[in-house]
This record gives C-alpha cells, structure tokens and sequence, in this order.
C-alpha cells in the first residue's frame, strides 16, 4: 500500500558512478507516488549517460527537468525541480530549507571520498553535507566493486556520522525475472531508509 506523499520534498542526488538506471527508476517510482523531488546531478554524470546510454543530458535545468521525466516516463505526476551541480546558492545547499533527506543514486567512490572528508566542492557534495550536519537522513548508494580498504574506511567514517549505507546489491528471493526488478529491489531497500514505501515490490514474508 502507497503511503501519502509528505509536503517536505526529497533531495536526489545523482553521482558519476555506472548504474544510472538506479536514479532513473528512483525517480519514476517518486513521482508517480506524487512525491515532491530536488534533483541535483554532479558534472561526471554528463559524462556517464553518454557512455551508458548514448545521450547528451542538458545543462539547462528547465531542459534537464524534461529530460529526467522523459528519461523515467512519468511527464505529469510529483513535482521535479532540477539543480545545476555548480549552483551552491540553490535552496538544498542550505539547512534552513526543510527536507525529507537525501538519496545519492549511484554514488561514486570519489563522491564518497570528499563527503568522508568534509569536502563540498559542488551542489551535491553541499547538499550531502547539510543532511549530516542537520542529522537528517543521508542515504549513499555506492556501486563499485570491489571496495578497497579507502572505500571501505571512508563509508566506515560515513556511516559513524549517521549515512545509510545501501550498496546497489540485490536479493533473489524474490524472484527476478527482468533486470528492472534487480534495480527497483535496491532502490526500494535505499527508500526504505526514509520511511518511503512506494515501489512494489516482493518483500520477504518467512519460509512457509
């Protein structure tokens, strides 16, 4: 059952990791439950959706909301307010401005570096930043494999300053029978850390 959207938005933030169709399914699945989104994707994804999937995502915001709902096929529902990754001045760089939390979907390794570090040199590191700061939920969705023993210390650091870590590593038990339901497992298990239901998928009931 869908729970009713709160009226503090979400802060998703999309990192350069491989794995964009984790944020994309995010997003879907947000905005067709109403939610209202601040978006924020750092410079290197430019760079990885052209890798992935052979598109040029624009650098106007107003654009680039278009392109993210084209992108997750919902054109109506939530609200969606997209950042430019060098906008430090946006309202999510700032404590004052109410959130839900944050999800960063993929997270980078050298996101997560900086973060660990205290660094903010950008929108999305700044936003991170103010989640932690303001104790509010941060959740990081690391996909790298394998993890040296940098990355691990590093999430060790975060997850000490109160991240969730969720690594994009999903279950079985559920069946999968598309590539779809491996993704949307991780990000449902990623919203869970918020208190958000609103993906659909096959929660572990016990063994018969």
């Amino acid at each position: 059952m869908y729970q009713n959207p709160p009226t503090l938005p979400l802060v998703l933030g999309v990192s350069g990791a491989s794995g964009l169709i984790y944020a994309v399914r995010a997003l879907k699945f947000l905005l067709a439950a109403d939610y209202a989104v601040e978006l924020v994707a750092s410079k290197s994804t430019y760079m990885v959706w052209q890798a992935e999937q052979n598109i040029r995502m624009p650098v106007e915001t107003l654009q680039q909301e278009q392109f993210w709902r084209q992108q997750a096929g919902v054109e109506a529902q939530g609200k969606l307010c997209c950042h430019h990754w060098g906008d430090v001045g946006a309202n999510i760089a700032s404590g004052s401005f109410r959130t839900l939390g944050m999800v960063v979907i993929p997270c980078s390794m050298s996101t997560v570096a900086k973060l660990a570090a205290g660094l903010s040199s950008d929108l999305l590191e700044r936003a991170s930043d103010v989640q932690l700061k303001e104790g509010r939920k941060l959740v990081l969705v690391p996909r790298e494999t394998p993890f040296s023993l940098i990355h691990l210390r590093n999430l060790t650091t975060l997850a000490e300053a109160g991240a969730r870590i969720v690594p994009a590593i999903p279950a079985w038990y559920h069946k999968p029978q598309t590539v779809e339901d491996l993704v949307d497992f991780v990000v449902a298990r990623a919203l869970d850390q918020l208190n958000i239901d609103c993906i659909p998928i096959q929660r572990w009931q016990g063994r018969d």
